[in-house]
């Protein structure tokens, strides 16, 4: 795989997408130009991936368009070093824009075939991300609380069980709805105290749960 001269182009001109769009993290920004969006798909998307639009990854899923990977960056405020569970791993992209911005990411994938695929491809670009193949709604309870969860999939409703793996003061971004999805933040502010705050919709692949 090669960064060429033209890759650089098209991502500056996707953080001028971004920038106009309303992603103000420079943080965010950075990491998205740092991080080679081409590197996680097919050879076939290397001149379009940069393009706001969502691109086929196999087994029924995508890599969510540039917006959507910088809103839910933004969104969850994240700081160095922090511990963050992503819900979906998907590509690795997101992922690597977690640990990019300095996060210890956790990640799960349910499907087999882009869990094997993603954790080696992981292992070579950003090997501080440790991957798991399970049903993502479940979490990873023996690795809670984590300051950050975000959640790459469309749930019907939030899961109790990933509420519940949040560190007091932690933030959780779920999309949340049927069709389409209601971006909504979560703040832990005590043992039994949850805050929910709602943004944007934007239209996900699903979030699946049951027997891996």
């Amino acid at each position: 795989m090669k960064d060429e001269y033209y890759h650089k182009g098209l991502r500056k001109k996707m953080i001028a997408h971004l920038s106009e769009h309303g992603i103000i993290d420079e943080e965010v920004l950075l990491a998205m130009m740092s991080v080679p969006r081409h590197f996680f798909v097919d050879s076939a998307f290397s001149k379009t991936i940069y393009e706001e639009k969502a691109f086929p990854i196999g087994e029924g899923q995508t890599i969510s368009s540039p917006f959507t990977v910088a809103y839910q960056s933004q969104l969850i405020e994240l700081a160095p070093r922090m511990k963050v569970l992503e819900i979906g791993t998907g590509s690795g992209y997101q992922a690597a824009i977690l640990a990019q911005l300095g996060a210890r990411v956790h990640t799960v994938e349910r499907q087999q075939k882009l869990y094997e695929k993603t954790k080696e491809f992981l292992a070579k670009i950003s090997p501080g991300v440790r991957c798991f193949h399970r049903d993502g709604t479940l979490g990873l309870p023996e690795f809670a609380p984590f300051d950050r969860i975000i959640v790459t999939a469309g749930a019907s409703e939030i899961p109790i069980l990933l509420k519940n793996q949040l560190a007091i003061g932690g933030i959780m971004v779920i999309p949340v709805g049927q069709k389409t999805q209601r971006m909504i933040r979560i703040t832990r502010r005590a043992e039994d105290s949850f805050q929910e705050e709602q943004f944007e919709a934007f239209r996900f692949v699903p979030f699946l749960k049951g027997k891996v």
